[in-house]
């Protein structure tokens, strides 16, 4: 390929972006991390619900299940998108009709849909489709994953938030944080009584805008400034400090997770968009890493973010060979890893070792991305003009 031309996938994007790989290749991070480092730092890496391949781990499974009766179980193919297939269950024989080859008739029949037979290529998009887009594969594998059963509640309702990451190389590792993402909420107040309800449990927008209280103009987001602001008044900064402090850790442990097995080309980029769960004692649990975000938006505000989030995107991937390299921010995304940790501070060396160490992550903070990008633009070309 030519110098300049870019791919907005890596060619095995799916090894983090697949529910069974990621936690695959989470675990056996984690396990690398116990022999080498030691056990609090594997640590680390305990941000994901414990979680079960199906049918191939089933016997595990069921070990698991039976140490632990009564609680509440999710199940999710791990190729699809939109909430399909998805369900709740506490008792195994709820799952039988599942291993005899009818999982998910539980949910209405455009729901429950079969995978397509053929694979398709790699960050393919339909544009019909409003939320995220998955590879489907031949055979319908499950993953049987502990429900978070505590979630942190906005006025009793469930929420999650996506958050954006873009990875320019994965050897060095470079990776971008984006300021803005949302919270999405279900429209239906919280309760465990109900595990067969939609509504209550899922999240997502395409599940959420079929209920019947749906308000398209309210829609069912934050901006997670809005969030941010939020949870700051209800328990302090440093809380909240803390809180995205952790999910931090999320984004930077899972790219480390599949850094040696992604396949590396300078030529390609990827976009993720980070799906997060809280729960109620603020800590932060890795839902799953989408490899092709929606970028349909569902309010003004929402194309406002996602336009902006396009924009951005190309100014870091940079085909016009405009930046130095050197940049630690770009618009609304600042660079939280290269090759190391990066520092909040200008000149700082990047070592978090420092005991005042800030990570250059802004995540939920003023995007004043605009007023960045006509300073950065206006001295990349005085450095240009002094240069010639």
């Amino acid at each position: 390929m030519d110098e300049h031309v870019r791919i907005s996938h890596f060619r095995n994007h799916y090894e983090l972006t697949r529910k069974n790989y990621m936690v695959k290749n989470l675990k056996r991070f984690r396990k690398q991390l116990e022999r080498e480092e030691g056990k609090l730092e594997a640590a680390k890496c305990d941000f994901f619900p414990k979680t079960f391949e199906m049918p191939c781990e089933y016997h595990l499974f069921v070990e698991e299940f039976r140490k632990n009766p009564g609680i509440t179980w999710i199940m999710k193919p791990v190729a699809r998108s939109q909430g399909k297939g998805i369900f709740l269950f506490r008792r195994l024989k709820d799952i039988m009709d599942w291993r005899k080859g009818t999982a998910g008739k539980k949910l209405t029949s455009s729901e429950a849909q079969p995978a397509r037979s053929a694979v398709n290529p790699p960050g393919g998009h339909d544009a019909r489709s409003s939320d995220d887009q998955k590879d489907e594969i031949p055979v319908e594998n499950y993953v049987a994953q502990r429900y978070i059963e505590n979630p942190y509640l906005v006025g009793g309702r469930k929420f999650d938030l996506r958050v954006y990451v873009l990875v320019m190389s994965y050897i060095p590792l470079r990776a971008w944080l984006y300021r803005d993402g949302f919270a999405r909420f279900s429209n239906t107040r919280f309760t465990l009584s109900s595990i067969d309800d939609q509504y209550v449990h899922l999240t997502n927008v395409a599940v959420q805008k079929t209920s019947p209280d749906y308000h398209p103009k309210k829609g069912c987001k934050w901006m997670i400034q809005r969030f941010r602001q939020y949870l700051a008044s209800k328990h302090g900064p440093e809380a909240v400090e803390t809180l995205f402090s952790d999910m931090d850790n999320i984004f930077i442990r899972s790219l480390q997770s599949v850094q040696k097995v992604i396949i590396s080309d300078k030529h390609c980029f990827e976009l993720y968009g980070y799906d997060i769960l809280i729960d109620q004692d603020l800590k932060p649990w890795l839902l799953e890493v989408n490899a092709s975000p929606s970028l349909t938006a569902s309010s003004q505000e929402d194309y406002e973010l996602k336009t902006c989030l396009l924009e951005d995107t190309l100014h870091v991937v940079d085909m016009e060979a405009r930046l130095t390299g050197r940049e630690k921010r770009v618009g609304g995304f600042d660079l939280m890893w290269n090759d190391g940790p990066v520092s909040r501070e200008e000149g700082a060396p990047d070592l978090s070792g420092m005991g005042n160490f800030v990570t250059n992550t802004h995540l939920g903070c003023v995007n004043d991305r605009k007023k960045q990008l006509r300073q950065l633009f206006r001295s990349l070309q005085s450095q240009k003009k002094a240069s010639s």
